[in-house]
């Protein structure tokens, strides 16, 4: 008790100090959050600004699997060489990749 009236101890005063110190506490965490939202914001434009812009040919984007084809050779190890209709466009695949062609339109 002699503690208490030395340092002039109030108990309301002590918990009114006590609410205060934790309103700070959420008001330093809501910054926080707001802070790392902002540097998130600027890092993701810091990083957007630096990626080169691309231009590709319609060559390059052009897919080698438009059509049917037919099997020129079957090579060991699962390799397969196919052929397009007409002959002249010969290429090796793994023949896990290809699929069995029955008839249709082909898209």
């Amino acid at each position: 008790m002699w503690a208490i009236k030395k340092l002039n101890f109030d108990l309301t005063n002590a918990g009114e100090v006590w609410k205060l110190q934790l309103h700070e506490l959420v008001e330093w965490r809501m910054n926080a959050y707001e802070n790392a939202k902002l540097y998130k914001e600027r890092t993701k434009k810091w990083h957007d600004d630096r990626i080169s812009k691309r231009t590709f040919f319609v060559g390059k984007l052009k897919s080698r699997w438009s059509g049917p084809f037919r099997i020129k050779t079957i090579l060991p190890h699962g390799q397969v060489e196919l052929t397009n209709e007409d002959g002249n466009n010969v290429f090796k695949v793994n023949g896990q990749r290809i699929k069995p062609y029955y008839g249709g339109n082909v898209e």
